[in-house]
């Protein structure tokens, strides 16, 4: 089903139906247990916002030829896919999308090897829907950022140091880079004006800022209920967040507290150092920067050519970013 984020009977509403199947018939997995947990993976979808940005921004552009916006939209979601199987691995998560994780079920080597499998499968569809060499240089540019993101949070791992600059390439890497690909490549492919690309490009980087950030929010404040994740993962994993180094600013004592590699941590520790980030404001802060993330997409929306697209935008990127999961 896909998700009610995306309006019934609207063209994107009908392109992402259509991608589902599609994304299924391109990834074919020697190995039956492990390509029916992936056709699951892929089958149950999540928000779809990478390929529907994509889609949303294609509709800027003077080409709507079906067979390469198809294989562009499938890349964008192939990607954000295989990076989730990877980050299950790290956070040794037990389910994802009401799921069992695949290394539950058959260890962290299979889990790995599925995720760089579908690495394969997003540069297959990357050449299908390539206008030009430069598109799969921009696309290995987008992957590598992706990936040097997730480094660069596991060399901050653990560290009470680590500044608000440090968060901000990280999340501009791990998250943000992909959601600004997606509007940009969903603008380019269709052929829409190089003003509109850029613009597209620069949307989708506040956007995926701003989506970490509440993310991360949602880890100290959230309900776990309704985000499916347990609560503190980040900071039982060594993550430091933007709300923890907030707190930390206010109160570097708190570090003290903070969990050790390889020590076992209680719940009632997590909970009490959550007390005290929000406490010590880190939550509210974390809340204020993210809505100047977010009124800063906002503000280059209007840069957007006037009509229901432009207000198609600003609904979905208002509404993901007041979310509570």
């Amino acid at each position: 089903m896909i998700q009610t984020i995306w309006q019934p009977n609207t063209p994107v509403h009908q392109q992402l139906k259509a991608l589902k199947p599609y994304l299924l018939a391109q990834v074919q997995i020697n190995n039956p247990a492990i390509d029916q947990r992936v056709h699951e993976l892929l089958a149950a979808g999540g928000k779809f916002l990478r390929p529907g940005f994509f889609y949303l921004f294609s509709q800027f552009g003077t080409d709507q030829e079906p067979a390469r916006l198809q294989a562009g939209a499938a890349a964008m979601e192939l990607l954000h896919v295989a990076t989730l199987i990877h980050d299950d691995v790290i956070d040794e998560a037990k389910e994802r999308r009401h799921i069992t994780t695949i290394h539950q079920d058959y260890g962290q080597r299979n889990a790995i090897y599925a995720g760089d499998l579908l690495f394969t499968c997003y540069f297959d569809q990357v050449l299908l829907a390539a206008l030009s060499r430069e598109d799969v240089k921009r696309n290995t540019a987008a992957m590598r950022g992706i990936l040097q993101g997730e480094l660069d949070q596991m060399a901050h791992n653990f560290n009470p140091t680590t500044t608000l600059t440090d968060y901000l390439a990280v999340a501009a890497g791990k998250t943000a880079r992909l959601f600004s690909l997606s509007c940009e490549q969903g603008a380019h492919l269709a052929k829409a004006p190089t003003e509109i690309v850029q613009l597209a490009q620069q949307i989708g980087q506040q956007l995926g800022i701003a989506y970490q950030m509440l993310d991360d929010i949602l880890d100290y404040a959230g309900d776990e209920k309704l985000t499916h994740k347990p609560i503190l993962s980040d900071l039982k994993d060594g993550v430091y967040s933007l709300p923890l180094i907030y707190a930390l600013q206010t109160d570097p004592s708190l570090a003290r507290q903070l969990p050790m590699p390889g020590a076992t941590v209680t719940n009632e520790q997590l909970l009490t150092i959550r007390d005290q980030v929000i406490v010590l404001g880190g939550v509210t802060r974390a809340q204020q920067l993210a809505t100047q993330y977010t009124q800063q997409a906002l503000s280059l929306i209007n840069d957007l050519p006037a009509g229901a697209t432009q207000q198609t935008i600003r609904r979905l990127v208002t509404q993901l970013l007041v979310r509570n999961h």
